[in-house]
């Protein structure tokens, strides 16, 4: 088994998420690349701290440039607010490491055009986050899709709903500021998991007309007064992109106001000869419409329905840590060229198409106009 040391920069919430899906790696069966986290960087002490529980990482840093001095590390997970993506991504490629990148890939489409540019001068393996196309019945959609079971596409619909900022007191933190979040504020933050199978699948929109809302624009602060929370919490997209001379429309979601949704993603695709849905609020149904039926069949899929088999039994649920488990295997699989034909990891390529998107997004929503995406 290939051992790959790996350090995190960013040691908070998707930090341990991944260093976690490191401790039951071997929940994976005869997976021929074993991750071990060897080093942990983040400025917040009490963060750190929650890593010494973990044998296998023997530094622990306040400071990213010394744990990208370790000549020990060939992977560095990064999980940092979006201002600082594009020095720290850039500082990681130059330390000759490969780069596991969390979503947006920079704060705007500059940003992300210079990672992207480093990234290919460097020749250096790099992917970015994007864990829900990694379950089980997104999977199966995603076999459908590339098996032209649509027939001639007529519509698609893709969102990311969660209710996290419903709570008007809830405190002001980076992701609320675009000082640091970005303009493109909530596509920034949730956009990329909407698109990322729609890009790989060729669905380049040349069309948006955007519907952004700010709606709750004071927080608290922490410190007894109130702050300006001035991002986009809820974005609605209308697009469209050329199937031949055909005109698709496509609608995406992205909202942190949504009552009642827990991380909903999902992906609808609308087909003559089928149509297919998927939604992490149903995490075991997949949707498949059946002209010749005219009704929709509904099939659960459980674990035995992962790209990278597991020793957990097959009809249990899937859950995060299991599509997040299977995004991190994509991701070394890919780096050592044995993916093969499975789905893989959001490319530098695609996180920077996903830029040009909001940011002609963002200029619909200023001046009310539908604008155009050139590729």
């Amino acid at each position: 088994m290939e051992k790959v040391n790996v350090g995190i920069i960013g040691g908070g919430l998707m930090g341990q998420e991944a260093a976690s899906a490191f401790a039951r790696w071997f929940v994976l069966k005869d997976f021929p690349i074993q991750p071990v986290l060897k080093a942990v960087c983040d400025q917040n002490e009490s963060v750190l701290s929650w890593y010494r529980n973990i044998s296998t990482v023997t530094s622990f840093e306040t400071n990213y440039k010394n744990l990208l001095a370790n000549a020990e590390i060939d992977v560095v997970y990064a999980a940092l607010p979006h201002h600082l993506h594009q020095q720290v991504y850039t500082d990681i490629l130059l330390s000759g490491k490969d780069l596991l990148a969390e979503k947006p890939f920079g704060i705007n489409e500059a940003a992300a055009s210079s990672i992207v540019e480093t990234t290919v001068k460097l020749k250096r393996f790099v992917r970015c986050s994007s864990e829900f196309p990694f379950m089980p019945a997104a999977r199966q959609l995603i076999r459908d899709l590339q098996s032209s079971v649509p027939g001639r596409i007529m519509a698609i619909k893709a969102g990311f709903l969660h209710s996290g900022d419903m709570d008007p007191l809830k405190p002001l933190n980076w992701k609320r500021q675009s000082a640091y979040c970005g303009e493109i504020g909530v596509m920034g933050d949730l956009g990329m998991h909407a698109m990322h199978i729609p890009l790989r699948m060729g669905w380049k929109p040349d069309t948006v007309y955007a519907q952004l809302q700010k709606i709750i624009t004071k927080r608290p602060d922490g410190q007894g007064g109130w702050g300006n929370s001035d991002t986009w919490n809820n974005a609605s997209l209308h697009m469209s992109f050329r199937d031949g001379y055909e005109k698709i429309p496509m609608t995406v979601e992205l909202k942190r106001l949504a009552p009642g949704e827990t991380n909903t993603w999902y992906l609808e695709v609308f087909g003559t000869n089928g149509s297919m849905k998927y939604s992490t609020g149903d995490v075991k149904g997949y949707r498949r419409y059946f002209p010749e039926h005219q009704s929709w069949h509904r099939k659960e899929l459980g674990l035995s329905g992962m790209a990278f088999p597991v020793t957990s039994g097959g009809i249990f649920e899937p859950g995060f840590p299991d599509c997040f488990q299977q995004m991190l295997a994509a991701y070394f699989a890919e780096r050592a060229g044995v993916l093969n034909e499975k789905f893989g990891c959001v490319t530098p390529a695609e996180a920077y198409a996903s830029h040009k998107i909001f940011k002609a997004a963002l200029v619909s929503s200023n001046n009310s106009t539908v604008e155009k995406i050139y590729w």
